[in-house]
């Protein structure tokens, strides 16, 4: 059975996504997937990547940076280059986010580097046309994260189910390996149950779970749902 995957962007909120808080969303993480026939993919911010893996090492769960920059290593004085993403042990990567864009070439040019290093990649798309773009690059997956919703508490699923159909049409016409995810504004179990439902393998989400109280119950909650998507 193929797994439903749940990729969680710790972005950069205070204090939520460093310290002790982003630990702990690591422990449950770990707890979640020992739980549940699920995937968890875990992008903290740089500084946090060296503990976070200290966490889940033994687990399913992966670890992934959210972004690495299109240069060679040398004199690059606050770039990261993608050997320091491998070097530090993470297992992936995050590309073009809507709050990190990529120019296209970009995105290739790092997608190519990092299967040399053996690294996955989550590639962003904020339309379906870009979905497809960067479909034929070959990536492991792409996320379809309207912009304008992220961060809304509105889900794509409900909001724009177009996106996502749309998106795994085109997706599915020109590389059907690649891994669809669902991304902005999901914020709850029946959020992931929609995305799921839809056709994408699971969701990309950030606040909902690094900004909760209780992260172990929101990863529950869509754990399950994303389950019973499934079946």
């Amino acid at each position: 059975m193929v797994r439903p995957i749940i990729a969680v962007n710790f972005k950069a909120y205070y204090p939520y996504s460093f310290g002790e808080h982003a630990l702990r969303i690591a422990r449950d993480a770990v707890k979640i997937v020992d739980e549940y026939d699920v995937d968890v993919i875990l992008a903290p911010p740089f500084t946090e990547i060296y503990r976070i893996l200290e966490i889940v090492q033994g687990s399913r769960v992966k670890v992934y940076a959210q972004h690495a920059d299109p240069v060679e290593p040398g004199a690059r004085t606050g770039f990261i280059p993608i050997e320091a993403v491998k070097e530090i042990g993470a297992n992936g990567l995050i590309l073009n986010h809507s709050e990190h864009r990529l120019k296209l070439a970009d995105i290739n040019w790092l997608i190519k580097k990092a299967q040399k290093l053996s690294l996955k990649q989550i590639v962003c798309a904020d339309v379906p046309e870009t979905a497809a773009a960067v479909s034929v690059l070959n990536p492991d997956i792409v996320a379809v994260e309207p912009p304008e919703l992220i961060g809304t508490g509105i889900p794509v699923s409900k909001a724009k189910p177009e996106v996502i159909t749309r998106s795994i049409e085109l997706v599915k016409k020109h590389n059907p390996d690649v891994v669809l995810l669902t991304g902005a504004g999901i914020s709850k179990g029946e959020d992931v149950y929609a995305a799921v439902k839809l056709g994408t393998l699971g969701v990309l989400v950030a606040s909902a779970i690094v900004k909760a109280k209780d992260p172990y119950a929101v990863m529950k909650d869509m754990a399950e749902n994303a389950l019973k998507a499934l079946k």
